[in-house]
């Protein structure tokens, strides 16, 4: 009995100690909850950067549009990036930029002093340093590692092409360690606040919008080199742009050409890339994708790499595997090389966002291409890869373009089964510039004849906010009368509506990837000249882009290169534009934050052309 009561007296004890330690457990969350809460409230207080310094958190990120309270991201990245990663990146692109500024010098005392793997390189970690990329830490540390033998390089083409000078700023940094403590934290020293502290807040503010434009070229570039297209004047004003915003006397002055011409060269880029495309797989024919999953094994393919879907289809051939599109690669279904695999099954699920849903639901293997990836949920580590510079802590990487170990895991999934729904409609894509263009005498016939009185771009990137069913709304109030051309996955906001034809002329054209706003450009410029006009900006043509990263930075900064005014943007201006430089572009090109669908989609229409009120 003494016993017994022992080990009772005993086993309440622990019962409750181990409810104190749930209590202590559950006051610690709610006291982090709260200090996460003051801590956002504190930063909605915040009016500049000098307010933000002086609570200079570990980590600070704000490149892209969904960054924590519209300020910045500082305990963990809205996109799952952790403060390790986040200052990891910070150096790997402070790396960069003291690699591009011995480029730069090189080529400017020898145009021909160059070396792919140093071009090929830069292109690779801004890419990598983009949202939703790659997570991996250890990537990061590697890219340092590797970048300061690349810097060498760079140097020695500076020196052999006559080079005497010795450079400050990014390309003075050193290290005698590349052990990750080490490097994280000398990383903390080179974070957009400490840079910060050498410029005034408009020209700081030009030098993250040109940062992050050029990490936007820097992925469509990184797309056309893995397709075999390369250029060394591309290269060269790559190496340019990030050598000038390492100038300690960088002014707003300086600065604005500059941002304009990371435009110019995004529209190089773009063509490039375009011609990649076609070249390897065709010109883009419209064709209604279907939706509905076929019976068997199967492997879904996301994010915008055509080349590695191509791959994937090959290594299918006779295999009993079925490939699907994912996200960005709706459009691989216009291209006539890729159509010609009976086994690409069709597209599965719809933008990035919604991937943790998707690829949950996917029964086979998936493979992540580029951006944009989400942390993984369990249910599906084990059958995702990841691919070139995507990556995640414990995802299995494919290096070189053997794909067998995806194949595998398809094989060993257990597939679709007979009768499962599809998450969507079937979708229409291929409406690339060349296909519009083969029918611009029937287009222009029915702008002549008023049948369509207006054309809106609408697209751009997706995110979560549910502030982005604007661009729901906008297309879904778009006159009977007007043709919408979309691009990007801010389609799947509304491209499985009826929106029927013009006479023939669908009123929804799906032109294709982020990176075919360059086709929509092509499409606009012809309209131009068919019609007789002199600017793209006299056409009944508006805009309403949906920015999230930064490619779509790098294509707004190329259509404000080409002078298009008014463009509607949203859901809400980039965090890293101050108020002086915000108003600038407001003032000088008619970036206009969104208001609400309809009635943004009729002031739009009553603009019969595109030039500023006080110049129309």
């Amino acid at each position: 009995f003494q016993t017994h009561k022992k080990k009772k007296k005993k086993k309440k004890k622990k019962k409750k100690k181990k409810l104190l330690t749930t209590m202590l457990r559950r006051v610690s969350r709610v006291a982090a909850m709260r200090q996460a809460k003051a801590a956002v409230q504190q930063f909605r207080g915040m009016q500049s950067l000098s307010e933000i310094r002086e609570n200079a958190p570990i980590m600070f990120c704000f490149q892209c549009e969904q960054t924590s309270a519209g300020h910045g991201c500082d305990k963990i990245g809205m996109c799952g990036k952790r403060p390790r990663v986040a200052v990891l990146q910070d150096l790997a692109v402070h790396v960069t930029k003291g690699i591009s500024q011995y480029a730069h010098a090189a080529r400017q005392l020898d145009p021909t002093a160059s070396d792919p793997e140093v071009d090929r390189f830069v292109l690779e970690v801004l890419f990598a340093t983009m949202t939703n990329v790659n997570n991996d830490r250890n990537r990061f540390v590697d890219y340092v590692s590797q970048g300061a033998n690349i810097k060498a390089k760079a140097e020695a083409l500076y020196r052999k092409a006559g080079g005497k000078e010795t450079f400050s700023g990014p390309a003075a940094w050193t290290t005698s360690s590349f052990e990750e403590e080490v490097l994280s934290e000398m990383a903390e020293n080179v974070g957009v606040l400490h840079r910060a502290l050498d410029y005034d807040e408009d020209t700081f503010s030009l030098i993250e919008l040109i940062t992050y434009g050029v990490k936007g070229m820097a992925a469509y570039a990184h797309h056309a080199m893995v397709q075999g297209k390369e250029s060394d004047d591309i290269y060269a004003q790559t190496h340019m742009l990030l050598s000038s915003i390492c100038n300690p006397n960088a002014s707003v002055e300086s600065l604005l050409p500059l941002a304009l011409k990371c435009g110019e060269v995004n529209i190089q880029v773009m063509a490039l890339l375009e011609q990649a495309h076609i070249e390897a797989y065709g010109v883009p024919t419209p064709k209604e994708v279907n939706t509905k999953p076929v019976p068997g094994k199967c492997i879904l393919v996301s994010g915008h790499d055509i080349q590695d879907l191509a791959n994937i289809l090959k290594q299918t051939e006779g295999t009993g595997i079925n490939v699907y599109s994912h996200g960005e690669l709706l459009p691989g279904h216009g291209y006539p090389e890729l159509q010609k695999f009976p086994h690409f099954a069709g597209h599965y699920g719809g933008a990035w966002q919604k991937q943790r849903i998707d690829f949950n639901d996917f029964p086979g293997a998936i493979l992540m291409t580029t951006n944009c990836m989400i942390e993984p949920k369990s249910t599906y580590k084990k059958r995702i890869f990841t691919r070139a510079t995507v990556g995640w802590p414990g995802i299995p990487h494919i290096e070189g373009n053997d794909f067998s170990e995806v194949v595998k895991c398809a094989q060993a999934c257990d597939g679709f089964k007979e009768g499962a729904p599809a998450k969507t409609k079937n979708m229409t894509t291929g409406f690339g510039a060349d296909a519009i263009l083969s029918h611009a005498e029937t287009v222009v016939g029915a702008v002549k004849s008023g049948d369509i009185k207006h054309f809106y771009v609408i697209g751009g990137c997706d995110g979560r906010e549910s502030a982005r069913s604007y661009f729901t709304d906008l297309a879904k109030a778009v006159p009977k009368d007007a043709v919408i051309l979309t691009l990007g996955c801010g389609k799947f906001r509304f491209n499985t509506e009826e929106f029927g034809d013009i006479g023939g002329v669908p009123r929804l054209l799906d032109v294709g990837q982020c990176n075919d706003a360059y086709g929509a450009v092509r499409v606009a410029l012809a309209l131009k000249d068919a019609l007789g006009l002199e600017s793209v900006n006299d056409l009944p043509l508006s805009f309403g882009v949906s920015w999230f990263e930064q490619k779509a930075v790098a294509v707004l900064l190329s259509l404000l290169h080409l002078d298009v005014k008014n463009i509607h943007l949203g859901p809400k201006l980039p965090a890293f534009l101050t108020p002086n430089i915000a108003s600038f572009l407001v003032n000088n090109y008619g970036i206009t934050p969104v208001a609400t669908g309809p009635a943004d989609a009729a002031k739009m229409y009553k603009m019969k052309n595109n030039h500023l009120a006080s110049s129309a």
